[in-house]
């Protein structure tokens, strides 16, 4: 089969699947977002051979119009425009996993500082304040007191951008000083990490300790009920352990596996190939995708 790889860096995340697809001597095209153009009415001349794009963009922004693109074309992408538009965007997430009966922490939204300020004192402290696009726990703030509140609301306010005004708050919940992160592909897992952290943000990015983690019945339950709940697709699965139980605070669309792959013994790569395989052969029927 011929995958397109839509990037606009490749990273160790996307030199693991090309290695993969090259393996098993599947032609692979690698389209770089930065240099590539899109037509509204038909697809550049290069996309015809495609059975399968997976995205791979870095910027949300670049991910959504592509996306919405190569399904315009008839072309299937991974993940789907639906799924990356609820999962690039905080608000969209939680309200997702909230009408699906998906444990989430507690989540308030305002537009104002002055609204914003009622919801943190309606939370207490400490409360959290994350922006509703961004990934890599960048710009996310635990509130420990109205004075750090207010500051940090101020100096969100005279932002430029208009997401800045958007102020996503969130209940602090206590964890063991560990996240979990599932790799899935339809809500069934590849593997599973923690993530463990002194610093309250537990992200692999942040430079948290990562070990294999045996997902339970209840962990497993939820990773399919949220992937559901987004739309499905190649995802990244967040838990934090509450008690004897979970709540899940985020789905990822683009989701990066270097971390989970040097952490487990399960071929990661292998089993996303296997994967998307299966997605191009059930839009094919006709097609061989045996190496």
């Amino acid at each position: 089969m011929n995958v397109g790889i839509l990037y606009s860096r490749i990273r160790k995340d996307e030199k693991l699947l090309l290695n993969e697809l090259r393996e098993r001597d599947h032609e692979v095209t690698k389209i770089d977002v930065r240099k590539q153009t899109f037509d509204i009415s038909e697809a550049p001349a290069e996309f015809a051979d495609l059975d399968i794009v997976v995205d791979r963009c870095l910027a949300t922004s670049r991910s959504l119009y592509a996306t919405q693109f190569f399904e315009a074309y008839g072309i299937p992408v991974v993940n789907s425009h639906e799924t990356a538009d609820i999962c690039a965007d905080k608000v969209k997430n939680s309200l997702a996993l909230e009408k699906a009966g998906v444990p989430t922490p507690a989540t308030k939204v305002a537009f104002t500082k002055e609204t914003a300020m009622e919801a943190i004192e309606d939370f207490g402290y400490p409360c959290v304040l994350k922006p509703v696009v961004g990934s890599w726990g960048r710009l996310m703030a635990k509130i420990d007191s109205k004075s750090a509140a207010e500051a940090i609301l101020e100096h969100k306010a005279t932002l430029g951008h208009y997401e800045h005004k958007v102020f996503y708050v969130q209940e602090f919940v206590e964890k063991p000083g560990r996240d979990i992160r599932v790799l899935a592909v339809d809500g069934e897992p590849i593997a599973a990490m923690v993530r463990s952290s002194d610093h309250w943000i537990t992200n692999a990015a942040k430079g948290a300790e990562t070990d294999v983690f045996d997902l339970d019945d209840d962990a497993l339950d939820l990773v399919e009920k949220a992937s559901d709940a987004v739309g499905g697709g190649l995802l990244g699965v967040d838990l934090m352990e509450t008690g004897d139980s979970y709540t899940v605070h985020e789905v990822n669309h683009t989701v990066e596996f270097k971390a989970l792959d040097e952490a487990v013994e399960t071929d990661v790569a292998g089993t996303v190939v296997d994967w998307l395989e299966q997605k191009a052969k059930a839009a094919d029927p006709e097609l061989e995708v045996s190496a």
